[in-house]
C-alpha cells in the first residue's frame, strides 16, 4: 500500500506477503465484527491483530494509509478504532513481509512502525519479545479480545507467565515458589530478550532455552500463548494439513493459575481436555464462562458450632494463606479456622523434610486443582445444616464410576397401521444409513492406522516415555522387596535390583524426594527414550505415582566400571574393549541418534557391564540436547558433572560442545590403565620425599616427557601401567590407548578428538596396525 491508498472491508482486498505465506486484511471475529488482522494464508491461523478489543463494523471501515504518513482504521467511516500515530514528510509504504510482519517504511527505507514491535498473543520466528512488549492471551477460542494471560519479562528480568484475572493476579510460571537459580533461569540480565528461530530453537536472555520436538524442520511455526494459559509452540504439518504442538511450558494445566475460577476445582485425565467442578454448596456463576468461578449457595455463619468440614482428598488449592501453622494437631487446625469468620477452607499436609503436621488456612479458594498425584488434602467449611446434601456431591472428586442399575429408556408407541411405502422406505433409509456407518468406520481405522505407521512421533507434543511400560509404584515396591537390595547410589538417588512380574531382572532408580523435580525425570525418559544402541543403556519403563518417580533399567550384572576397577577381573584386553565400547556409544551421542545428546557426566560409576562385560554407558540425567547446527552456541545455566572429570571449559565459562564429554573420557581410560582415581591425585616421590597432590593427567604427560629427556631401560608405558595388572596383553595397543586419551584431555577443546575420530583409532588399533 502506498500514501493515499486504503482497504475496504466491503471489497475482498488483502496483502499478500511475497512468498504467499501471510496475509493481512479484514478477519470476521463474530456477527457483523471484523479486526484488521495478520493470517497464515494456508490455515487463515490470525497471528497478529490490531484492534482485538474494539471490532470494526461490516459496512463502510476502512484501513487508510494517509498522505501524512499516518495509518487509521475507522469504523462505519466514522469513528477511528486504531492509528499507528506515524508522521512522515515523504512517501511512505505499508508492504507484508515473507517473516509475517507488517512494516511501514519511508522512501529512505526508515521504518516508521511495524507489527512485529506490538505482539498479540503469537510470536513468529525473528520476531523478538523485548522488555517493551508481551503476548496477551485471547478471551476464549472463538473471542480474540484480550484475555486473563500475560507472556512477559519481570522486575527480576525472568520470562514469565502471569494470570491477570478481574479480581487478583499472580505469576504462574516459573514455579513461584523456586528462585531463579532454582528455575535454571538468571535474573542478571538487562537485556530482555527472547527470540524464536525458523528451526524451533527458542532463546531468552534469562537462560530459558528449548527446542521444538522436531528441530531443524523447515515448517512454519508459531509461538502463541493460548486463552488456558499455556505458552505452545506449533508446528505445521504439512502432510495432514494442521498445526500440531511440538513444544509446551506447562505439562499439567490444571496448575495454571485461574483455570477454573474461584471456588471451583480443575482436573485432567491425560488424553483429554482439563474439566471444571464446582465445589460441594457452590455454583457456577456463569454457566457460559468458567472463568467467573463459582459462588456459595449458603451463608458462612461466624458460630463455630454450626459449621461442618467436608474432605476433598488429593486437593489443593495455591496461594492466599492467611497464617501458617507449623506442627499443629489436626484439631488445632480446625480451631483455627472456626475461630475466624472469612476461613472458607484448610489445607493440613504432612512435611518429610520437618516430620510435621502442617495447617494452611484459606481466605480464599483459588487455583484449585485435583489429581490423584497430589500428596495433600483440603478441608471445606460447611454449615451443618446442610451438610449431608453437600456429601453426596462430593463423590465426584472420587472419580469412580458405576454401572449398577439400570437406566430404562423411553418408548413413544405409534400406531401399527402404517402405509407399507412408509415402511419401504423407513427399512430402505436405515440400511442405507447402516452400510455409511460402517464405511465410514472402516476408512476411519485405516486413516488411524494409516497415521500411527507413518507418523506416529508428530502426534503434538512429545509425552514423556510414552512408549515404555508405566508401572505402579505398588510393583515397583513388590519387585524390590520394599527397596531392600541397594546396588548403586548417584546424585539423583539409589539403585535397587528388583525381579518384575515377568520374571526379568531390573536395576530401579529411585530419584531423591529433595532431588525429584519432574525436569530431572522427564529429562532423562525422554532422552533414554530416543536412544537404540548396544553401548547404552536399554530402559524398560518408568513409575510417576503422587512424590514417587522411579526408572526401570535392564540389569547389568557386573555392576560398574568404578567397582569392577578395584578387582582383578579386568584383563587388558577387557579393558580395551571396555574403551572402544564406551566410545561407540558416546559417539552415537554426539553424531548419529536423533538428537544431538551431550551426556556431561562420563565417569566409571556410569559405564556398566553386563554379564560378557561389555560396556554400557548409564544415567542421562544430566544430559543435554543439543542444536544440531550451532554446537558452539550452546546455554547451560549450571555447572554440570562430576569434579575431576570435567573440562575446563566448565570452569573458565567457555561454549560448552560434546568435547567436554570427550574430556571426561580420557580421564575414564588414564584412570583404567593407571589404575590411579583422578579425584584422589597422585603422590610422585621426589628425592625419597613424598611431593605435594599432582594431577593424574600431569602425572602421565610427564611420565611421557621423562622418557624423552633421560635414557631409561624401560618404557614410560611400563612406569605408569596399573602394576597389579599381569600378563600384558599388547603394550603396543596400551600404548596407543593411552596416547588417544591424553588428545582427548587437551586444554583446547579444539585440540581433542571427536568420539567417532576416537572411534576409528582405537579400531585401526584393534586391527592389528600400529
Amino acid at each position: 500500500m502506498s500514501r493515499g491508498t486504503s482497504l475496504s472491508i466491503e471489497k475482498p482486498e488483502v496483502l499478500i506477503s511475497p512468498n504467499g505465506v501471510f496475509s493481512a486484511g479484514f478477519y470476521s471475529v463474530g456477527d457483523n465484527a471484523f479486526c484488521f488482522a495478520i493470517w497464515f494464508s494456508n490455515s487463515r491461523t490470525v497471528v497478529w491483530m490490531a484492534n482485538r478489543d474494539q471490532p470494526v463494523n461490516g459496512k463502510r471501515s476502512k484501513l487508510s494509509l494517509q498522505k501524512n504518513g499516518n495509518i487509521l482504521l475507522t469504523d462505519a467511516g466514522k469513528f477511528t478504532v486504531w492509528a499507528t500515530n506515524t508522521v512522515s514528510l515523504s512517501s511512505v509504504q505499508l508492504s507484508l513481509h515473507n517473516t509475517g510482519n507488517l512494516v511501514l517504511r519511508n522512501l529512505e527505507g526508515v521504518i516508521l512502525w511495524e507489527s512485529f514491535d506490538f505482539p498479540t498473543d503469537t510470536l513468529l520466528p525473528k520476531q523478538p519479545l523485548t522488555r517493551n512488549t508481551k503476548l496477551v492471551s485471547s478471551r476464549s477460542h472463538t473471542n480474540y479480545s484480550s484475555g486473563f494471560y500475560e507472556l512477559f519479562y519481570d522486575n527480576d528480568n525472568l520470562l514469565s507467565l502471569l494470570f491477570n484475572g478481574p479480581d487478583v493476579s499472580s505469576i504462574y510460571w516459573p514455579d513461584p515458589w523456586l528462585v531463579s537459580w532454582e528455575a535454571g533461569r538468571t535474573s542478571y540480565n538487562n537485556s530482555r530478550i527472547a527470540v524464536l528461530n525458523s528451526l524451533g530453537n527458542f532463546s531468552s536472555s534469562d537462560d530459558f532455552n528449548f527446542m521444538s520436538n522436531d528441530y531443524g524442520a523447515m515448517v512454519h511455526r508459531r509461538l502463541t500463548l493460548g486463552y488456558d494459559g499455556n505458552i505452545q509452540l506449533y508446528s505445521w504439518e504439512e502432510e495432514r494439513q494442521t498445526w500440531v504442538v511440538s513444544w509446551q511450558a506447562i505439562q499439567r494445566p490444571c496448575t495454571i493459575h485461574g483455570a477454573c475460577g474461584a471456588n471451583s476445582l480443575c482436573s485432567y485425565v491425560i488424553g483429554s481436555s482439563r474439566k471444571c467442578s464446582c465445589l460441594p454448596g457452590y455454583k457456577m456463576k456463569n454457566s457460559t464462562d468458567w472463568s467467573y468461578g463459582c459462588e456459595p449457595e449458603f451463608d458462612i455463619s461466624c458460630n463455630k458450632n454450626e459449621s461442618k468440614f467436608l474432605l476433598l482428598s488429593h486437593a489443593d488449592f495455591y496461594g492466599y494463606d492467611f497464617g501458617f501453622f507449623p506442627n499443629y494437631t489436626f484439631d488445632q487446625c480446625i480451631n483455627v479456622c472456626l475461630q475466624a469468620c472469612d476461613c472458607k477452607a484448610f489445607q493440613y499436609n504432612f512435611h518429610e523434610d520437618t516430620s510435621s503436621w502442617n495447617c494452611y488456612p484459606k481466605t480464599l479458594l483459588l487455583n484449585g486443582y485435583h489429581s490423584s498425584y497430589f500428596i495433600g488434602d483440603i478441608y471445606l467449611k460447611l454449615p451443618k445444616s446442610k451438610y449431608d446434601s453437600y456429601v453426596n456431591h462430593a463423590e465426584q472428586f472420587s472419580l469412580v464410576c458405576s454401572n449398577k442399575g439400570t437406566i430404562e429408556l423411553a418408548r413413544t408407541y405409534v400406531d401399527s397401521r402404517v402405509n407399507g411405502t412408509v415402511k419401504f422406505m423407513l427399512w430402505f433409509a436405515c440400511g442405507v444409513g447402516g452400510l455409511e456407518v460402517i464405511c465410514i468406520f472402516v476408512v476411519w481405522c485405516l486413516l488411524i492406522r494409516t497415521r500411527k505407521s507413518s507418523g506416529a512421533d508428530k502426534q503434538g507434543y512429545v509425552i514423556a516415555a510414552t512408549g515404555f511400560k508405566k508401572f505402579t509404584y505398588a510393583e515397583l515396591k513388590r519387585a524390590t522387596k520394599g527397596f531392600t537390595e541397594e546396588i548403586g547410589r548417584g546424585a539423583w538417588g539409589a539403585v535397587y535390583k528388583g525381579v518384575l512380574s515377568d520374571k526379568r531382572v531390573a536395576a530401579i532408580k529411585r530419584l531423591n524426594e529433595a532431588n525429584q523435580g519432574e525436569d530431572v525425570f522427564l529429562a532423562e525418559v525422554s532422552i533414554i527414550g530416543r536412544l537404540n544402541h548396544m553401548n547404552l543403556i536399554d530402559m524398560w519403563g518408568y513409575c510417576v505415582e503422587g512424590k514417587h518417580r522411579l526408572l526401570v533399567y535392564e540389569y547389568m550384572e557386573h555392576g560398574s566400571l568404578a567397582k569392577n576397577l578395584s578387582s582383578n577381573v579386568l584383563d587388558w584386553r577387557k579393558m580395551f574393549e571396555i574403551a572402544l565400547g564406551t566410545a561407540k556409544g558416546l559417539a552415537y551421542l554426539h553424531e548419529e541418534c536423533l538428537e544431538w545428546v551431550l551426556h556431561c557426566d562420563v565417569k566409571p560409576q556410569n559405564i556398566l557391564l553386563d554379564s560378557n562385560y561389555h560396556p554400557k554407558v548409564a544415567d542421562f540425567g544430566l544430559s543435554k540436547l543439543q542444536d544440531r547446527g550451532d554446537l558452539n552456541n550452546s546455554s547451560f545455566s549450571r555447572m554440570r558433572g562430576t569434579r575431576g572429570y570435567m573440562a575446563p571449559e566448565w570452569v573458565f565459562n567457555l561454549p560448552i560442545t560434546s568435547k567436554v564429554d570427550v574430556y571426561s573420557y580420557g580421564i575414564v581410560v588414564l584412570e583404567m590403565v593407571t589404575g590411579k582415581s583422578t579425584i584422589m591425585g597422585v603422590h610422585t616421590i621426589v628425592a625419597g620425599v613424598e611431593a605435594e597432590h599432582t594431577r593424574l593427567v600431569t602425572w602421565v604427560r610427564e611420565a611421557k616427557n621423562r622418557e624423552a629427556t633421560t635414557t631409561t631401560t624401560t618404557s614410560w608405558i611400563e612406569d605408569i601401567i596399573d602394576p597389579t595388572k599381569e600378563d600384558i596383553w599388547d603394550m603396543g595397543k596400551v600404548k596407543i590407548l593411552v596416547e588417544v586419551a591424553l588428545q582427548c584431555v587437551e586444554e583446547d577443546k579444539d585440540a581433542r578428538p571427536t568420539m567417532s575420530q576416537v572411534v576409528k583409532m582405537l579400531v585401526h588399533c584393534e586391527n592389528g596396525s600400529t
